[in-house]
């Protein structure tokens, strides 16, 4: 009897007390950090433990965000199951009652306003199986031109710059690795020690190595404190910037004359444009002076090695594929490119950033970083799709152009996957219009977020422990993200739910699907021979290896760590210099109705719109609201006491929040992060110009005037 009662009592502890431990990386910023969840459930709670695991990129670090991210994933408020709008309020609903209701509505739409009429969001945060896939449902499913993701709002300009220049874009063109090798480093427009912190012992290395480190950035923050040298410039300055870095060195005489000769055009017509350009003129455009111009041009141009990093700073403006481009310029005529410790590195924001702007969510591209509008490789892709190239609608337009659309009557439907274009978005008072004024709108999320309040139809996805797949980090390195804790209630994952809705067009038989791996091996078949191939990668290669780097056209090719060592992917091997700053963007000006100048960006607590961060007790806690940074001199001129509720009002819209004193941001400048909604939204006041090249919005220079009178 007492060997039983103790056997059962050790069965009954095993239940009670039992560990699960599930493998995954982290959902939010572009490093992806490999980590498990240790799941630990005892008689009365359960708790939860995250821990890090080495990989190439990390090396097991994480940063708060990471160690926290189950606590969206297990939050009361998740969706469990569909949601449909009936008069006014979300009420519950099977499966087979959304998606007939969708279905419905969509051929619907689509006989009364033609195919164009349905639109697709995407996002950057999603697995490269379902940016691939959500392309392929636009164009397949619904036959549709309209497609976009919101990494047009965060990664398009460097993107665009990249392509340009070089001919291709993956983020970085080296590995992490590297960095620590280098002797000097432009930071530009970036604060990677807030927003990617795993990252940052690659640059502390090089400072220990005795790297020079240069940030070009209108604020002190921690990551300029890294700095030797912090060019403290206006915002939007960026071009005039970069044009007097450029003729300081080529009136200096400190270009790499083999490697231009060798491996760049465009010489003659950049040096013909410098001649005109006014170093005074310069200089009080950005408010750096001479001396730090021309300090940073020796440094850069003189030591033997040396990379340039950028992100949103300087990319999320109207002229942010120019301002990109003419840092690009001083890589190229100093020959620090294509070689060991030198190189170029876009930091991609989103987790997914880069692998999902290579697979066809953005509305010039198809899969391999292939263009829709290319003869060879529209039919490459029907190919692999099985349907007639002259059926592939052609290009749509960018992420904020297609509410521009709906708010005219275009578009009258849209499907948006894991994303908030309400908050993300510039000139949120016609995105707010254009949602009421729509037909049908469907969200897939795990929340209700601000835009999904919006929907008629909402479906619950999968979260990043639970939905398997693919993601391509800030290297261009992808990595399988294992993700094994079962589905919560009735929620699907995101590729399954395509596939479902294209079941209910009629269009299963094009979307067959059962595994994620099935659709990857799709992808790699439309990536083969494209810029961005991924041919060579598979699933059990991604296990044994730890992540592949883009290209590889080969099952045998061990991955590019180093692009632009012998040739650029122009048609001529060459690179190309920009002329840029030749043409006036239009710009938000200062004026005596709006004196200051407000920049938005991030906080180390809270990841984009906040509709997952803000759903984390421990993340939340540490930034409760939005706020306004200020200097101390600016806000007594204006009456501002400091942790005082203000208003900020721009040309488009006006918000309150609280105020902030620091000494480490410019005089004439405000900033506020933008990962709250409501009346602290600080896109409200974010114009809707576009960058000509990129559609950028100008996030990160608007004409703004503050108050205490509420």
């Amino acid at each position: 009897m007492t060997e039983l009662l103790l056997k059962y009592y050790r069965t009954r502890q095993q239940e009670v007390q039992s560990e699960k431990v599930y493998d995954t990386q982290c959902p939010f910023c572009s490093m992806q950090c490999k980590m498990q969840l240790i799941e630990q459930k005892a008689v009365t709670s359960t708790t939860y433990k995250t821990v890090g695991v080495d990989n190439p990129t990390t090396e097991g670090r994480l940063c708060i965000k990471g160690m926290n991210a189950h606590q969206h994933a297990i939050h009361r408020e998740r969706i469990k199951q569909p949601l449909i709008k009936k008069d006014g309020e979300f009420v519950a609903a099977t499966w087979e009652e959304a998606l007939e209701v969708i279905g419905s509505r969509f051929k619907a739409i689509q006989k009364e306003d033609g195919r164009d009429a349905l639109s697709v969001y995407g996002s950057g945060s999603v697995t490269n199986e379902v940016a691939y896939l959500l392309g392929k449902f636009a164009r397949v499913a619904l036959k549709t031109k309209h497609i976009d993701y919101n990494g047009r709002l965060c990664m398009s300009s460097a993107a665009t710059a990249a392509n340009q220049s070089f001919g291709i874009d993956r983020g970085f063109t080296n590995t992490l690795q590297e960095v620590p090798g280098t002797r000097v480093i432009i930071l530009a427009g970036t604060n990677i020690a807030e927003c990617q912190p795993t990252i940052m012992p690659y640059f502390e290395k090089a400072k220990e190595n005795g790297a020079y480190i240069i940030a070009i950035d209108p604020r002190e923050t921690l990551t300029t404190d890294l700095a030797d040298l912090h060019l403290k410039n206006k915002p939007g300055s960026d071009v005039a910037l970069a044009n007097a870095l450029l003729k300081i060195i080529l009136e200096e005489g400190w270009m790499d004359e083999d490697f231009i000769r060798e491996r760049v055009n465009g010489l003659e017509e950049a040096m013909e444009h410098l001649a005109g350009v006014d170093l005074e003129e310069c200089i009080a455009k950005t408010g750096v002076s001479y001396e730090q111009l021309y300090q940073t041009a020796h440094v850069f141009s003189q030591e033997e090695s040396g990379m340039i990093f950028t992100a949103r700073g300087i990319e999320q403006q109207t002229d942010g594929t120019e301002a990109v481009r003419g840092l690009l310029n001083l890589l190229l005529v100093t020959g620090k490119i294509g070689k060991p410790y030198s190189g170029y590195g876009a930091i991609t924001g989103q987790g997914n950033g880069q692998g999902g702007r290579e697979h066809g969510q953005k509305a010039d591209q198809l899969p391999g970083y292939r263009l829709i509008e290319d003869k060879e490789d529209r039919q490459y892709i029907s190919e692999i799709w099985g349907v007639d190239e002259r059926d592939l609608p052609g290009k749509g337009v960018s992420a904020y152009e297609m509410f521009e659309k709906m708010n005219e009557g275009t578009i009258t439907g849209m499907l948006v996957m894991c994303s908030n274009p309400l908050l993300s978005n510039p000139n949120l008072n016609l995105v707010k219009e254009a949602l009421q004024k729509v037909k049908f709108l469907v969200a897939v999320d795990l929340f209700i977020s601000e835009t999904a309040e919006y929907a008629d139809v909402i479906l619950p996805a999968s979260s990043y422990l639970e939905n398997e797949g693919t993601m391509t980090n800030v290297e261009g390195r992808v990595t399988l993200r294992e993700a094994s804790r079962p589905l919560p209630g009735e929620a699907r994952h995101d590729w399954k739910i395509l596939c479902n809705i294209a079941k209910e067009l009629g269009q299963w038989e094009k979307f067959p699907f059962k595994s994620a791996e099935e659709i990857f091996e799709e992808l790699r078949l439309a990536s083969k021979g494209g810029k961005a191939d991924y041919y060579g990668i598979t699933y059990q290669r991604l296990r044994e290896e730890q992540g592949i780097l883009w290209p590889c056209p080969e099952l045998s090719h061990e991955g590019t760590k180093r692009l632009f060592t012998d040739r650029f992917a122009h048609e001529d091997g060459k690179a190309k210099l920009a002329v840029v700053g030749k043409t006036k963007r239009d710009k938000e000006m200062l004026s005596p109705e709006f004196p200051l100048y407000l920049t938005t960006g991030r906080v180390m607590a809270h990841y984009l719109t906040g509709v997952q961060t803000r759903k984390s007790s421990s993340l939340a806690a540490r930034n409760i609201e939005a706020y306004m940074e200020i200097h101390p001199d600016t806000a007594k001129k204006f009456h501002i006491k400091d942790q005082e509720l203000t208003s900020i009002q721009s040309r488009n819209g006006r918000i309150t929040v609280r105020s902030s004193y620091s000494e480490k941001i410019r005089k004439d400048t405000v900033f506020v992060p933008f990962h709250w909604g409501g009346d602290q939204s600080v896109n409200r006041l974010v114009s809707d110009r576009l960058d000509p090249f990129s559609r950028m919005p100008g996030f990160k220079v608007t004409a703004v005037r503050i108050s205490s009178d509420l």
